[in-house]
């Protein structure tokens, strides 16, 4: 069974990323920075991203862009790289702007359109940002707009569920059920909850009820591609596959995907 926070971290991304990319109905953790900032609440320490440090030291890559909420951002502005941060979130990119070493970060607000001229080594996707591309066509867009930033032989590298291990199977209020305090002192509680699954898309809510009583349910849809469909996606995009491993915290059920720009 997936953990509370590896599926909290999927909502998250998702809800932030769902209104600029695919058009979808607004959704309250979009604008709302009281909602925005539950994310490191809930996400804690965020170990799972260790794994793609020591990759972008393997790709000896110098300059980043880093599609995402912000957090690998910072952890690789830290490390001194040049890094491009690209969120369409208000809210999530004013959480960033306050995390130490955000100071580093060129900030981008929008989608892969809004990005400017830059050249990078490297681009980044973790916490399953991937499958919030649900069209096929924004899908598209994000490779093509990564070939074009990358350097000839830069890497894109990424993350997304393998569709034959169902995760979704063990997406329950009661596995996913976290109970934190804001650093107000106030007891905020969460959960998430399969709505509709039509594959190769999977909609889920996730609830946050606050210490008044007050509840805030947000909807979210994920799509799941096949390896064969995202290698296929990749080549057209002009990437070869370098290399296809396990998630270090979740061995097994998903993809993290090294492609390399022709």
């Amino acid at each position: 069974m997936q953990s509370a926070r590896a599926l909290n971290s999927s909502f998250a991304a998702a809800i932030i990323w769902k209104d600029a990319v695919v058009a979808q109905e607004s959704d309250p953790i979009f604008s709302d920075a009281r909602l925005a900032a539950l994310y490191d609440l809930f996400e804690g320490e965020r170990d799972d991203l260790d794994a793609y440090v020591v990759m972008v030291d393997e790709l000896g890559a110098d300059a980043v862009l880093d599609i995402g909420t912000g957090e690998f951002a910072v952890r690789l502005a830290a490390k001194g790289l040049k890094v491009t941060g690209l969120d369409p979130a208000v809210a999530s990119i004013g959480i960033a702007r306050l995390k130490p070493h955000a100071d580093r970060v060129d900030w981008v607000e929008g989608d892969v359109a809004a990005l400017p001229d830059i050249e990078v080594d490297l681009v980044t996707m973790t916490a399953n940002v991937a499958q919030v591309f649900i069209e096929d066509n924004d899908w598209y867009a994000v490779l093509g707009a990564a070939a074009t930033v990358l350097a000839p032989g830069g890497h894109l590298v990424f993350e997304t569920r393998d569709p034959d291990q169902c995760a979704w199977a063990g997406w329950s209020p009661e596995a996913s059920f976290q109970r934190a305090a804001d650093p107000n002192g106030s007891v905020v509680e969460t959960w998430n909850e399969v709505t509709n699954v039509d594959l190769p898309l999977v909609t889920f809510h996730g609830t946050f009820r606050f210490a008044d009583g007050s509840t805030t349910v947000s909807a979210s849809t994920l799509r799941f591609r096949t390896r064969d469909e995202i290698e296929s996606g990749l080549d057209d995009a002009g990437f070869d596959v370098v290399d296809v491993r396990d998630a270090p915290d979740r061995p097994g059920r998903e993809f993290v995907f090294i492609a390399r720009r022709r």
